[in-house]
């Protein structure tokens, strides 16, 4: 029984079309598939110019004509209600609505149509096919957030049920609760595990401190996908040891869908089915490939709500082995938001700060997770969970690394804790700033 696929079409998704569309779209050489997304491009901006005032009103006075002039929206132009922003086709009640998880600090309610929220899906089904997973047979076991009134908890766990999956709730992460996780793997035949990298990551390690291989406990796992958070190299690593089974990079969003996914070759294929990818500058222009720059993207079939050339707030690049119809995701370096302002006047990345800080702390200390917040412009907050607080030597280590890798003369605060404060969605936010 096709239990997923029937859940979407009961909705009102049209999954057999979506399908079909995608089909097509596969079977186009390079030349027409250089016509296809031209054309869909032209069709998108005329449709949102012509059926969303909202739309309109942003390109007012603007050459729609020459893509290079259409205008870059941002997530502080959807800051307003939904209802605002729909095209004149659609309603609150005929289109899906979903909301962002705020990660970038700014979230905002969207919408999709029926059709745009298909072939998101078929493209789900199809990246998850290159590992032999079927989400209408495969079983996940999924590291995810869950609400906790009732209504809103019920309603996850049907999903759950229909997506054929068990949730493990990553609010907590204490010993206890992983050691239930490890028991539901011994008696459930899980395919394949999917959820917030930082929740993955510490199941991993509770594994390799109990010296237990989760493939050898739970032999029907196939591979591990990761999404929503970072995947650091020496991370991955710990995955393909302690799980013993392919770890997958996924990159998405909830308003646009899966962006990229890992191949058998890990390359980090862009979902170029109904998504166009664009690598800008911070005037709006392309950068060349291998350069970074921030990530633009077109929906090429949401009629429902423009996200044309939509900043996702993420910054990335694309290789230079990509192509209009196969674009590879070279990096993907974090989000625009995530900078730090240093004393001296230098600026750099913030995840650059968590991964020095996660090296040294990995190799000196028994730390499970840690997270870092700036709350001065000299002054760096780093609270962490460990089994006992880092000693001085091993805080020393730390601020020696920081001295060479950023810059002398920052004040670190560390803070042994017992828990670390996650978002509402259960994502953990490694880096945070004030400035």
């Amino acid at each position: 029984m096709k239990r997923f696929e029937w859940s979407l079409r009961l909705k009102g998704f049209p999954v057999k079309e979506a399908k079909k569309t995608q089909a097509i779209i596969d079977g186009f050489g390079t030349n027409d598939y250089g016509n296809y997304l031209s054309k869909q491009l032209q069709s998108i901006v005329a449709f949102h110019l012509k059926h969303t005032p909202f739309y309109s009103t942003l390109c007012q006075d603007i050459n729609t004509s020459n893509w290079a002039e259409i205008p870059v929206i941002t997530k502080g132009n959807l800051q307003q209600p939904l209802a605002n922003r729909l095209s004149d086709k659609y309603t609150i009640k005929t289109v899906h609505k979903h909301k962002t998880s705020g990660s970038s600090g700014t979230p905002f309610e969207f919408a999709k149509d029926n059709f745009a929220h298909a072939m998101t899906w078929v493209t789900f089904m199809q990246r998850y096919s290159w590992f032999n997973i079927d989400l209408n047979t495969s079983k996940q076991a999924r590291f995810y957030g869950i609400p906790l009134d009732t209504k809103s908890y019920y309603k996850e766990r049907l999903k759950d049920w229909l997506g054929n999956r068990y949730r493990f709730s990553v609010f907590d992460l204490s010993d206890v609760a992983l050691n239930k996780i490890l028991q539901k793997f011994k008696r459930t035949k899980f395919d394949y595990i999917n959820g917030y990298t930082s929740a993955i990551v510490q199941f991993a390690k509770f594994l390799e401190r109990k010296n237990i291989i989760l493939k050898e406990v739970c032999p029907t796992l196939k591979v591990c996908i990761v999404t929503s958070e970072m995947l650091f190299d020496d991370d991955k690593k710990l995955l393909e040891k302690q799980f013993n089974i392919t770890v997958v990079n996924e990159y998405g969003a909830a308003e646009l869908g899966l962006i990229a996914f890992q191949d058998q070759q890990d390359q980090w294929l862009v979902n170029s089915n109904h998504l166009y990818v664009e690598i800008l500058d911070d005037n709006n222009q392309p950068v060349p490939y291998g350069t970074t720059g921030k990530i633009v993207i077109t929906d090429l079939y949401n009629r429902a709500h423009p996200f044309i050339r939509y900043e996702l707030g993420d910054l990335g690049s694309l290789s230079d082995k990509s192509t209009l119809q196969h674009p590879i995701l070279e990096s993907l370096t974090g989000r625009t938001s995530d900078f730090i302002s240093l004393p001296s006047g230098k600026i750099a990345a913030g995840l650059t700060f968590y991964y020095v800080t996660k090296t040294v702390i990995d190799k000196e200390a028994n730390v499970k997770e840690f997270i870092v917040e700036q709350t001065k412009i000299d002054t760096f907050k780093i609270d962490y969970v460990a089994n006992e607080a880092l000693s001085s030597s091993q805080q020393k280590a730390v601020q020696t690394a920081v001295d060479k890798y950023l810059e002398p003369n920052l004040n670190l605060v560390f803070e042994h804790k017992a828990i670390l404060e996650r978002e509402i969605s259960g994502k953990l936010k490694q880096f945070r700033s004030e400035f």
